[in-house]
């Protein structure tokens, strides 16, 4: 017997449960069925050979109901050491999908880390880190133990040690080059290091300077045979492979020179292994320091923190850690000071800079009551604020988060060169020995088959395959993340390249999101101050969203309010009120029907109408004294945003609740292409699917509650970030800023992201697909150049420099020019 949980949607009453228990109850095979209304659960206990968990969810619906198999998957990120290529990327992943539980691993080289999801009751952490370590590799602790400092740390070491294995093999290698190739050159040497009169020291100078070189290579051989051995070779089998042929023919010679065979002294292979050993920690020395600076718009935004805090307890200032920092404590912050954690002012006025959070360069003002957010920077006041997040609740520790889980995800386009990299080493080493072989049996000498087989092995770089797309991510979503733009994975990173729709939420979003006064259209005879100024005094007491827009204008421009009374709001028509004694009306076109006013400026009216505002007829004691229009205006960068998608080749859409003609009238001002006006809040998502029913990628850009179906439903969610949570958590790209040029920002940035993968994939590809055959001799077989292996190791230890150095371009992008600075 299996006993299970299930999830049951659709249930309004105990009688519903009883339903599903009696529908379950029935099946062949089913023990026992329990429905718990409550939470909405039902705990059965079946036989699966006889019935299955399939079948059980269609009897749910069949009864009704709705029925699902709960997400009881769990997310882990582990990093993992010791991994070099495509290759030992490929044989983690197969080993940890192999284990029972796990719904997904994706392994990210430039990263160095799994992001593993499974099902804790079947498998636990222990297991996944075991098969990893049977695997061949070293996974470290659990991501969210270790901090951005000890990544770093751990990062620089690595980087260190691989510069000293570096310049120790150098010092050996350089000599032994000389030796070996010296007399070649007519390069003076001691007579009695020289070929010819003294062969045996000649080889054995040689083999000692090797052994050195050999021991700083040493990890190239622990792990390159191990994973030969466990099925799964990987770059560094190539190399353990070809440089201890190397080695042994080398040691071979030795043996034949010594029973007399002087001849081998011109077969000695140890300058082959020695100078590849060495270029090759070269290149993995600056493969490193180049993946260090993928990473760096993590390290700065960590940066940003402040260490402590100033916690006032009455009169009372202690500093302390800011990891000891509460909700609820009283936070003091000083002018030129980070504040610490996000809060809300108490008391004191200041100007903050947010820029290095949400790419705003101007400061903001800010004053009791208002939200600061923390590591930004108090440019003037004193302040005291109310922490309301710390730790990592705050918002820079939710982008860090953003910005860590993005870097370390899979875009669908690296899939290709994963299947690849697979093969990718076997297939190399397969390749290596026919090629031998085929030269050998074709009447050449052991020494030139073995120097293809070598060259072959040392040639092919599995390295470049696989940092080819996940070092532009990482760069991609850094850079994104200094504009403040968000992605929350690979693949909106690299699905926004394509869009060719974006659908915009009006309020909000293309608009201020709260009605401003427009116009003042005072009737003869009347000044524009007192017509506002008796508006204002009306409407003093109305709680309407355009009501305040009139009174906020007034009090800007510093009116005395006339004395009210009898304040009363006409439903669908506008107010009334007495106004310095005398009957006061402001309302609609059908107010002044009722009251039996003469229009005399329609025209006016009809004008703004037509512009999408909402024009407001004043009467003063049964006379039409002017009009004042309120609008929920466009936002200054609305129209710049419109045009640059534009030029990009990208529709643009408008959807709105608003009635027909005032969005019509947006529309028309900002050169959005469709409107979708009256579209209910629940609508937006189907609207939205009839926009891909022509196959088009659409994005949909939106800031409220009632955006986030439409934000799931888009093929890219973008979310303001003045919007609500609900709206980000539904969105997979989030805007900072309130800007909707910073759409303009995201597209470009995947469009200069994308054609940089391809770029790392293109000549990844070719190196390799150009270079092994060149190594087995294909040039030399019609007449050209046979390939040195020291070269071919060179080429391979800069391959992967050049597709991280590419990725490395992507710091240069700016959203204002949409690409690269041309020459890039």
């Amino acid at each position: 017997m299996v006993r299970n949980q299930l999830d049951v949607q659709g249930m309004t009453c105990t009688a519903c449960a009883s339903a599903v228990e009696r529908a379950v109850g029935k099946l062949a095979g089913v023990e026992s069925a329990a429905v718990n209304f409550a939470v909405e659960k039902l705990d059965i206990s079946f036989d699966d050979d006889i019935t299955s968990i399939p079948e059980i969810i269609s009897t749910v619906e069949s009864a009704g109901y709705g029925a699902a198999v709960p997400d009881l998957y769990r997310e882990i990120t582990l990093p993992i050491s010791g991994m070099t290529c495509a290759s030992c990327v490929a044989a983690v992943e197969r080993a940890v999908t192999a284990l029972p539980g796990i719904d997904e691993a994706g392994v990210n080289l430039a990263t160095e880390k799994a992001l593993i999801r499974y099902d804790p009751s079947r498998t636990r952490i222990s297991q996944i880190k075991a098969s990893i370590i049977k695997a061949g590799y070293k996974p470290l602790d659990v991501q969210a133990e270790a901090s951005a400092d000890e990544q770093q740390d751990r990062r620089q070491r690595e980087i260190r040690t691989l510069l000293r294995k570096f310049i120790f093999s150098a010092v050996f290698s350089v000599p032994l080059m000389y030796i070996a190739m010296g007399h070649m050159l007519s390069l003076p040497i001691p007579s009695f290091l020289h070929p010819g009169s003294h062969p045996l020291a000649f080889a054995l100078a040689q083999l000692v300077l090797t052994i050195p070189v050999i021991i700083a290579g040493y990890r190239f051989y622990v792990v390159g045979f191990r994973s030969l051995v466990k099925g799964r070779p990987n770059m560094d089998s190539l190399i353990a492979i070809g440089t201890g042929a190397a080695v042994l023919y080398g040691v071979y010679a030795v043996f034949r020179i010594l029973s007399g065979d002087v001849g081998m002294v011109q077969n000695l292979y140890f300058e082959t292994a020695g100078v590849i050993i060495t270029l090759i920690l070269l290149g993995k020395y600056l493969e490193s320091v180049s993946k260090g600076r993928t990473s760096e718009a993590i390290r700065k935004l960590a940066a940003l923190q402040p260490r402590t805090a100033i916690v006032l307890d009455g009169d009372t200032e202690t500093e302390i850690s800011i990891d000891e920092v509460e909700p609820g404590d009283l936070v003091l912050v000083k002018p030129g000071e980070r504040v610490p954690v996000d809060g809300t002012i108490e008391i004191g006025s200041t100007s903050i800079d947010e820029s290095m959070i949400t790419g705003e360069s101007l400061p903001v003002d800010k004053s009791p009551g208002d939200e600061v957010i923390g590591a930004s920077i108090n440019k003037f006041g004193t302040i005291r604020l109310r922490a309301t997040r710390v730790g990592q609740d705050t918002v820079l520790s939710q982008i860090i988060r953003m910005v860590e889980d993005a870097q370390g995800s899979k875009a669908p386009i690296s899939r290709l060169a994963d299947v690849i990299a697979g093969y990718f080493v076997p297939v190399v080493i397969i390749i290596a020995v026919l090629a031998g072989l085929a030269w050998f049996f074709t009447g050449s000498s052991a020494v030139f088959s073995l120097t293809v087989f070598i060259a072959v092995l040392v040639i092919a770089c599995p390295c470049a395959l696989g940092l080819a797309t996940p070092t532009a991510i990482m760069v991609g979503t850094g850079k994104g993340a200094e504009f403040g733009v968000l992605f929350k994975g690979g693949r909106p990173l690299e699905t926004a390249h394509k869009i060719s729709r974006v659908v915009f939420d009006k309020t909000g979003t293309i608009t201020e999101g709260r009605p401003a006064l427009t116009d003042i259209v005072p009737a003869s005879g009347i000044s524009e101050d007192r017509l506002l100024a008796l508006a204002a005094g009306a409407e003093k007491n109305s709680e309407h969203p355009l009501g305040e827009a009139i009174v906020r204008t007034a009090d800007d421009r510093g009116l005395a309010l006339p004395t009210v009374d009898g304040f009363r709001a006409l439903p669908g028509r506008g107010i009334e009120a007495t106004v310095d004694g005398r009957p006061f009306h402001l309302g609609n076109e059908s107010l002044l029907e009722t009251l039996g006013v003469d229009f005399g400026l329609k025209e006016d009216a009809d004008r703004l109408a037509a512009e999408g505002k909402t024009p407001m007829m004043a009467v003063e004691d049964g006379r039409l004294i002017g009009i004042i229009a309120v609008a929920d205006t466009l936002k200054p960068e609305s129209i710049e945003a419109i045009g640059r998608l534009h030029s990009m080749g990208v529709e643009v859409v408008m959807i709105t609740g608003d009635n027909r003609r005032t969005a019509e009238a947006i529309a028309r001002q900002a050169g959005i292409d469709t409107v979708l006006a009256e579209v209910l809040p629940g609508d937006k998502a189907a609207e939205v699917a009839k926009l891909q029913e022509d196959e088009s990628i659409v994005a949909m850009v939106g800031d409220g509650i009632n955006d986030a179906p439409a934000l799931a439903r888009a093929d890219v969610g973008i979310a303001v970030g003045s919007g609500t949570d609900v709206a980000m958590e539904s969105a997979e790209i989030v805007l900072m800023k309130s800007d909707p040029r910073d759409v303009v920002t995201a597209i470009g940035l995947s469009r200069a992201t994308i054609r940089n993968i391809r770029q790392n994939l293109f000549w990844a590809f070719a190196y390799n697909t150009l270079g092994i055959p060149i190594a087995a001799g294909l040039l030399f077989a019609f007449g050209g150049p046979l390939l040195n292996p020291m070269i071919a190791a060179a080429a391979m230890a800069l391959s992967s420099v050049s597709v991280v150095s590419n990725a490395l371009r992507l710091k240069k992008y700016r959203p204002e020019a949409g690409t690269l600075p041309e020459g890039e």
